[in-house]
């Protein structure tokens, strides 16, 4: 293990553990951008594992006085059988909780709090042990982690367990929401009351509900009753919503630092300069990007359904896609099509440089499978969204979207829904409509999101607070 010898002068120490994905660890890192850029009198160490190290690299050149980190040792998954999320969450509590606490008790300038993934909820214990506060940092919006911490704190049941439609209900939530059984976290449903590793998962999630605060990527206006309704659960108002924590534009002169937000992620097809020149020569809202995260491979089924609708709607696009996986229900790009679209359609395999492509001019419309980030970097660009979830928190953000803001229009669900190719495309073609409502709503949102982290914004004041409750935090230690 490495620690960078950074010295300091800053007084408070701010240790931030991300969960070690890049969906994850970006928001994490920006957030720690904007406490360093705000919060003069903070210092912080980011516990980080070899493969991120180049994530963080820009922000410690932007803040060398002030930004440490130190190394830890990837997670290891010696038996395949395995849930992988559960796998890696236990091996970095039995690697990484050693390590730490040894870190922490020789840094000559203590740590007076952690900030730390909500995947890594034994952290509240390192915290209750290190005699600090931990504060949970949650990289999707309040809506969906409080249906996470429900399902897992309450235990709901399928009482008709061969019905995979039947329907649970959660009248305790604004809105009364309703989801069917598969849309529950699959990690919640394929487990068992009484399993080691269901158990573990549990106690480490539900773990977050005690810690001393939360931090969301999320603004007020964007969650409000959602916001209400945790704080009310909580019993406490330690609760900041500080975003959206995106990268600033180029051109924004007082967004503060820029760490180069076209190189965020992993190896890329295209460079970022190449899609912005293909995007410079389409007319305004001309254009619809696709991209389901840096995770989901889409089945053969799916990717059939995508491409032709693609070549059916006329629209010009950007479709970015996860390398082809061997064997399994793995879907790949056909191989003449390329060819079918050439001049309209830009294959993008591998990371894609999402923000620069949602804030150029030239897109209309996003087609997503509904991740938080991806979520956030929609609205912030005004774009309207083609809503496809496939896991996890992804349903609970699409019914925000489509059912509660009217901002995005459904596309398809899962495997459990899979639109015809003909509607897919048919659907395609009013994403570029600028007549939808839904570019109105969508526009009165991105002007919300930009107004919460202006100076005296929402996200703004409550990033304020968050750094001054940390400030305290020393003496009363």
């Amino acid at each position: 293990m490495v620690s960078s010898t950074t010295t300091t002068t800053t007084t408070q120490h701010i240790l931030i553990y991300p969960f070690p994905t890049s969906g994850h660890i970006i928001p994490i890192l920006d957030l720690t951008n904007q406490l360093l850029t705000r919060g003069h009198l903070l210092y912080v160490t980011v516990l980080v594992t070899p493969q991120n190290l180049p994530l963080l690299q820009p922000f410690l050149a932007t803040h060398p006085s002030s930004l440490q980190y130190f190394l830890l040792p990837p997670p290891q998954y010696p038996n395949p059988n395995r849930n992988k999320l559960i796998a890696q969450v236990q091996n970095m509590r039995q690697l990484h909780y050693p390590l730490i606490l040894q870190w922490f008790h020789s840094h000559p300038s203590q740590p007076v709090a952690i900030i730390s993934d909500f995947f890594i909820g034994w952290t509240h214990q390192l915290a209750s042990d290190l005699r600090i506060p931990r504060l949970v940092f949650s990289p999707s919006g309040v809506f969906a982690l409080s249906i996470a911490l429900s399902v897992w704190h309450d235990l709901p049941e399928n009482t008709d367990p061969d019905n995979s439609n039947f329907t649970l209900t959660f009248p305790k939530f604004p809105n009364s929401p309703v989801y069917h059984w598969w849309q529950i976290p699959h990690l919640y449903r394929e487990g068992r009351k009484g399993d080691p590793d269901w158990e573990f998962f549990r106690e480490n999630f539900v773990a977050n509900l005690e810690s001393w605060g939360m931090v969301f990527n999320s603004f007020t206006e964007l969650e409000r009753v959602y916001f209400d309704h945790l704080k009310k659960e909580l019993g406490h108002d330690r609760v900041w919503a500080v975003g959206p924590v995106l990268p600033p534009s180029r051109e924004d002169n007082n967004a503060g630092p820029d760490p180069g937000p076209t190189n965020r992620g992993g190896s890329s097809s295209v460079p970022c300069d190449e899609v912005l020149t293909w995007l410079d020569a389409r007319s305004e809202y001309s254009v619809v990007y696709v991209c389901f995260g840096s995770r989901t491979v889409l089945t053969i089924k799916q990717m059939e359904v995508l491409t032709v609708g693609l070549e059916r709607s006329g629209v010009h696009f950007i479709l970015s896609v996860i390398g082809p996986d061997a064997g399994g229900d793995h879907g790949v790009i056909p191989e003449d099509f390329e060819e079918c679209v050439k001049g309209r359609g830009l294959v993008i395999k591998g990371w894609a440089p999402q923000v620069p492509i949602l804030r150029h001019p030239a897109v209309g419309g996003f087609m997503t499978h509904c991740g938080w980030n991806s979520v956030l970097e929609g609205l912030a660009a005004g774009v309207v969204m083609l809503t496809w979830p496939m896991s996890a928190d992804q349903f609970t953000n699409a019914k925000l979207l489509v059912e509660q803001l009217g901002v995005a229009i459904q596309g398809g669900e899962g495997t459990q829904i899979i639109p015809e190719s003909g509607e897919l495309a048919q659907k395609f073609v009013e994403l570029v409509d600028g007549s939808k409502p839904e570019r109105v709503r969508v526009r009165k949102l991105r002007d919300a999101a930009m107004d919460a982290v202006k100076e005296g914004g929402s996200s703004n004041k409550e990033l304020a607070e968050l750094i001054k409750r940390l400030s305290e935090l020393q003496n009363a230690k």
